[in-house]
């Protein structure tokens, strides 16, 4: 990103302690009955948090909303982003319309959720993409389709963040093709039977400080 560790470091620390984040999704969740008896973290979702704040992106697509996690801490960097005066909205896309349940609040107001076909939601977009993630359909042909579509509509200096990166290298080949930088993230879980998933990241410039 060009940041300083110690300014990233503040950003990750920013999101662990935010009370009304976490207030907010603890509650809705419990009012939930299909979610009340799972448990809730950010996960990777932390690092998303960290890159919207230090880039301070105008336009953020994520596809495959599920039940709004994601969308609630992007909004919550974009909360921030706007108050330090670089604003920017929040579109999620998802094609079951019982998407998106913790999306409310004061989170709802950064931005938006479209149901149905992502083509059809990016031909009425218009302005570039800053910032995109891929968290819908994690078969390769599908992910793969997605890159492509968005590509004319990506910003000069713009990121795409890959959910499915540590399953198949469809996001490295993308950047690849397209004289794009990529990063792998990989988690590392504790004393768990599950081996970890990842962050793949794709760039287009380095530094890439949008603002």
């Amino acid at each position: 990103s060009g940041a300083s560790p110690a300014l990233i470091d503040e950003y990750l620390e920013e999101i662990h302690t935010d009370p009304h984040l976490r207030e907010h999704l603890a509650r809705t969740w419990v009012d939930n009955p299909k979610m009340r008896d799972a448990q809730l973290a950010y996960g990777r979702r932390i690092g998303w948090y960290a890159l919207v704040r230090v880039l301070k992106p105008k336009m953020i697509i994520e596809t495959g909303v599920h039940q709004g996690v994601g969308a609630c801490v992007l909004t919550s960097a974009l909360i921030r982003n706007r108050v330090d005066g670089s604003p920017g909205r929040y579109l999620g896309t998802d094609i079951d319309p019982g998407a998106g349940v913790l999306f409310t609040d004061r989170y709802a107001q950064e931005g938006e959720i479209a149901y149905g076909d992502l083509i059809t939601t990016l031909s009425k977009i218009s302005q570039p993409i800053d910032f995109f993630i891929n968290d819908s359909d994690h078969s390769a042909e599908y992910e793969s389709r997605e890159y492509e579509i968005i590509l004319p509509l990506l910003a000069k200096s713009s990121i795409i963040l890959g959910e499915n990166s540590h399953t198949n290298t469809i996001l490295n080949d993308f950047s690849r093709q397209h004289g794009r930088s990529y990063l792998f993230f990989g988690e590392v879980p504790a004393n768990h039977w599950y081996p970890g998933a990842g962050i793949g990241v794709s760039l287009s410039t380095i530094p890439l400080i949008l603002a």
